[in-house]
């Protein structure tokens, strides 16, 4: 289905409606009403906001937020599986989307369903077709000082999100390197075998790579967007990778042949090596601070969030512009990190974006300048009530 996008009004945001969850995490069993909008579930620590936004992420093709094993998600002392339900409001009306594991099945990554009003989807990528979700968490602040493992998976995230694609290529490159590694490991020298699996990497691999460097380039001309003196400031991004810099400079099917050739000349040096060294699984995403001209790692903390918070909300905003489906935001613990006037400039670019903005945090005070725009919720260890919430 192709969509166009729409005005921004409330009722023709997507919106999550009702919430319902079986055995996962800490709930046995919960069935919630949402509004759209901005969201706040406040509550100790421990007492399971992040849960609910980790089910929120589920709702979308990959292992969520967390990245957990499905015998982690489901609930202990449960039967080993987990169920989450969702129904979805927006211009399309209302759709109904189902996914979890059988108890059977939490064991293996494999046993994930999605139902689809109903009716059993061909795969996850399908959730797609409805709902976009972008979520930030404090496990990321770390994303331009940690591993560069980390910044591929944030990059590819945002990738998929704006190219359903993208999810089955890397998945078809993953399982393809699997098997050139296993025929290095065992010492192979099949050679009409490295061909074909070569073959497969450098199509792939060349998709992966021209898919990037096209985010990359999207992205960029969304951040020059953001005012470049406001409380988010503008991020300079590039692609370090041999792949992601010949796509942009030759035709496709050249820089595939050059990989494949680079492949194969390889091979003593990779068996050596035990593993595959070159190729868009070793490739990083660039960011450096625009006002300061500074690469993001040797930035503030302060400064680091700063810019992962435009960035995302960048993203979020080409999200919309791309599929004409403005994504839902899942914020953990968002406001704990950001001065009063950082919040206050966040919570109007959420309106600004016209999306259902689910954010977490331990005081319900810090959100107080929403009382009025935004539904409050208070997250007990397994339930979930209204919040009453006073005026700054």
């Amino acid at each position: 289905m192709t969509r166009v996008a729409k005005q921004p009004e409330h009722d023709q945001q997507t919106h999550i409606s009702k919430l319902s969850l079986t055995n996962f995490r800490n709930y046995a069993t919960l069935s919630i009403g949402l509004e759209p909008g901005a969201v706040v579930f406040s509550g100790d620590n421990g007492a399971g906001k992040t849960n609910l936004l980790e089910a929120i992420s589920l709702l979308t093709p990959g292992r969520g937020l967390r990245r957990a094993p499905y015998a982690d998600v489901a609930r202990e002392g449960g039967d080993g599986g987990f169920a989450i339900h969702a129904r979805l409001d927006g211009p399309d009306g209302p759709v109904e989307i189902g996914t979890g594991v059988a108890g059977g099945d939490a064991a293996g990554e494999s046993g994930r369903r999605v139902r689809i009003n109903g009716a059993a989807a061909r795969s996850a990528e399908d959730m797609l077709e409805w709902l976009r979700v972008v979520w930030l968490t404090p496990a990321m602040d770390a994303l331009f000082t940690g591993p560069a493992a980390d910044r591929r998976r944030f990059l590819d995230r945002q990738v998929l999100a704006i190219d359903p694609g993208h999810g089955q290529r890397a998945l078809d490159y993953e399982k393809a390197m699997r098997g050139r590694n296993r025929l290095l490991a065992e010492g192979s020298r099949d050679g009409a075998w490295f061909d074909a699996i070569e073959t497969q990497m450098a199509e792939t691999g060349v998709a992966i790579a021209a898919a990037r460097a096209e985010l990359v380039r999207l992205l960029a001309a969304m951040i020059d967007r953001l005012p470049g003196a406001g409380p988010f400031p503008q991020a300079d991004i590039g692609l370090s990778g041999a792949l992601e810099s010949e796509v942009g400079t030759s035709a496709a099917v050249d820089v595939e042949e050059r990989f494949r050739q680079a492949l194969a000349e390889g091979r003593d040096r990779d068996r050596a090596a035990g593993r595959t060294l070159d190729g868009p699984h070793r490739s990083d995403l660039v960011v450096r601070h625009r006002p300061k001209a500074m690469p993001a790692e040797l930035c503030s903390t302060g400064e680091q969030k700063a810019l992962l918070v435009g960035m995302v909300l960048s993203h979020a905003r080409l999200t919309g512009e791309m599929s004409g489906m403005t994504p839902i935001l899942l914020l953990d613990e968002i406001a704990a990190h950001l001065d009063a006037g950082r919040r206050t400039a966040l919570f109007s670019i959420l309106e600004e974006l016209n999306c259902q903005a689910f954010m977490t945090g331990t005081d319900a005070a810090l959100f107080s300048s929403l009382k009025g725009r935004a539904q409050f919720l208070t997250v007990d260890h397994g339930t979930v009530r209204p919040t009453i919430v006073s005026s700054e």
